[in-house]
């Protein structure tokens, strides 16, 4: 099973370099500083990120494979026959949080798994997606991204794009908010239908999808002018991708749990961000009407 978690490796440090690539492109100004790094356990990865750019605040894309001879429980939640087992993961997790509140904040992630104990048969899997977390939303922007996610699934089966976007939204959704972190977009998990070369190359599309979804926007938007009035609001809904990150999100985790790097895990966060006590946007307000968009529905 390991010749199967290097083809993945050599598919996402691929990526990671691709993406990294792009993003110093379209932000024309800072570039991307590498932290390398190692794990006592065993792995380890590279965390790269850029700040203070042309167009991005903040900008983080880790690749990283690590292993272990115990499964943290997070992984075991769902397969209580593996606790006690060894593990092999490895991914490309990414946050770009743009200083333009006009310009959406994205999330992507698509990572393989592995697993064995001895009497129980060696498992694996695919998970991952993309979503898209606006301020200030466009619908065309929103139908170009779930049109991506559609078409990129499409090859793989008529009712894949369905069922990922509807994961998705039930995914990245704040239960003590009662709203969506955005306006969803892909997210699947488990994922071994097919066979391994089946779902690598699922994991591909939907990886190298990610810049057909986003650039295009962050194009449309970056030179958007916007004031202090657009500039708090954005930084006060960025409190939700911290709230969603450290209370549900399962990446992160696993990331602590497995004795991963504290400071690459975190890296999501936002690096300036604001709370206010019972916050409400004036009605008929441009920030009122994000919260029309902070509920599932069909976007194509």
């Amino acid at each position: 099973m390991s010749q199967h978690a290097d083809l993945a490796e050599t598919f996402l440090r691929g990526l990671q370099d691709r993406i990294c690539a792009a993003v110093e492109a379209i932000d024309g100004q800072a570039r991307f500083h590498e932290d390398a790094w190692t794990r006592d356990a065993g792995g380890g990865g590279r965390t790269r990120v850029l700040r203070e750019g042309g167009v991005f605040e903040q900008a983080g894309v880790n690749f990283s494979r690590v292993s272990g001879s115990q499964l943290p429980p997070s992984a075991t939640a769902h397969r209580p026959d593996l606790i006690g087992g060894s593990f092999v993961a490895t991914g490309v997790s990414l946050v770009l949080h743009p200083r333009n509140p006009y310009v959406p904040t994205t999330h992507a992630n698509v990572r393989y798994f592995e697993a064995s104990k001895e009497g129980v048969e060696p498992v694996w899997w695919f998970g991952g997606g993309f979503d898209l977390t606006p301020y200030y939303p466009f619908d065309e922007d929103v139908r170009h991204w779930h049109t991506v996610a559609r078409d990129r699934c499409a090859p793989f089966g008529d009712d894949v794009y369905a069922r990922y976007k509807r994961w998705c939204d039930e995914y990245f959704f704040l239960k003590h908010r009662n709203e969506t972190r955005g306006v969803g977009g892909l997210f699947y998990d488990d994922l071994n239908e097919g066979g391994f070369d089946r779902c690598l190359d699922f994991t591909r599309a939907v990886g190298e999808g990610f810049l057909e979804a986003y650039l295009p926007i962050v194009e449309r938007r970056k030179d958007t002018p916007y004031g202090e009035r657009e500039r708090e609001f954005q930084l006060y809904r960025r409190g939700r991708y911290v709230e969603f990150n450290l209370v549900y999100d399962r990446g992160t985790l696993f990331g602590l749990q497995s004795g991963g790097r504290t400071e690459s895990i975190l890296m999501s966060l936002p690096p300036r961000v604001r709370f206010e006590y019972a916050y409400a946007p004036e009605p008929g307000s441009a920030e009122a009407r994000l919260a029309e968009y902070l509920k599932p529905r069909d976007w194509i």
